[in-house]
Parts: C-alpha cells; sequence; structure tokens
C-alpha cells in the first residue's frame, strides 16, 4: 500500500465494495462490483484520496489530464491542493463547438500527468495517451486511485506508461479479509 492514510483501503472498500449479481462491460456476471463513484461523490473520501494522490505526482507535472469521467472530480480536487492547472480529457472529441478531445490549456508540449480512478486493464487510459501525445503532449505516468490490474503487471507497459497507485486490489482484498 502506497497510502500514508492507514484506513482509507477499509474505508474505501466499506463504501464502494457491492454484492449481489452484476453484469460487468465484459459481459461476465460478477457477484462483487466496486462502484467507484461512491468514493467520488464522498467530498471527504475524494478529498482523501486526492490528499494521497498528490504525494504520487511528477515533480515535472505540468498539467493534470482527469479522464472522463472518474478521474476528473479526482484531478479537479488535486488542482486545488496543488495549483497545477487540469485538463479534462474526453473518451472522444465533441462533435460540436469546438470539437476538442481535451477541455482546458493547451497541452502541446506540455508534461501532462493522467489522473485515472480505477485501472484494471488500462483501456481509457491507452486511448487518451495515444490521442494526447498525437496533439504534442508528453505523457509518462498516470496516477489513479486503484489500481484492480494484477499484481506486479503493468497494464500499460506496452504504451509506456508508468502506473501509480494510492492503492491495489490486494489492498482492498486484505481489509475485507481481515
Amino acid at each position: 500500500m502506497t497510502t500514508t492514510d492507514d484506513s482509507l483501503a477499509a474505508d474505501i472498500d466499506a463504501c464502494c465494495r457491492l454484492t449481489g449479481e452484476f453484469t460487468l462491460r465484459s459481459g461476465q456476471v460478477s457477484h462483487e462490483y466496486f462502484d467507484k463513484y461512491l468514493f467520488e461523490a464522498d467530498p471527504l473520501l475524494l478529498g482523501r484520496v486526492a490528499r494521497e494522490m498528490v504525494q504520487l505526482l511528477p515533480q515535472d507535472t505540468e498539467l493534470l489530464g482527469g479522464l472522463e469521467m472518474g478521474g476528473i472530480p479526482i484531478a479537479t480536487v488535486i488542482s486545488s491542493i496543488t495549483g497545477t492547472p487540469g485538463l479534462f480529457v474526453r473518451k472522444a472529441a465533441k462533435s460540436y463547438g469546438t470539437c476538442k478531445l481535451a477541455e482546458g490549456p493547451d497541452f502541446a508540449g506540455k508534461r501532462v500527468t493522467l489522473i485515472e480512478d480505477v485501472i484494471t486493464t488500462g483501456g481509457a487510459v491507452r486511448d487518451a495517451v495515444g490521442a494526447l501525445r498525437a496533439g504534442g503532449a508528453i505523457v509518462e505516468v498516470v496516477c489513479c486511485a486503484i489500481d484492480r490490474s494484477p499484481a506486479g503487471e503493468n497494464p500499460l507497459a506496452d504504451v509506456g506508461l508508468e502506473v501509480r497507485a494510492v492503492l491495489t486490489k490486494a489492498d482492498l482484498d486484505a481489509v475485507r479479509q481481515a
């Protein structure tokens, strides 16, 4: 666990782990579901996660790239704490108005640290990295609240991205078993 907040994993697990029957995005059925939006909607838990994530940011971060939708509230709180400008990254560019993929300041030539809530396979992050790099951003690190990928594996190594997580699935499972 990289967090300095000893009860954060237990509090997030208690808030977000649901039991029942859930169909996952993959089509698989699970008896357990992790509703990350429950911690993001709780201002106290969200603030605690953001304060922990601040410690994971690279020193040379120029912009915080909050990924739609779950990374945006975390990036906003981190921006408020650090004074680092935010960039709100869509899953796809708007088809109207400015037609932007990322809302906020120009990111060409800037060091953007991506902010995500949960990473499992990294699909949304992988798409965002490609688009931001194509627009001239320097993207090398993604910070997430929870890394649900298998222990010791970096699901984004193929795109040269370092994953820094506040908590892992193993951390959450450990507090559930305790």
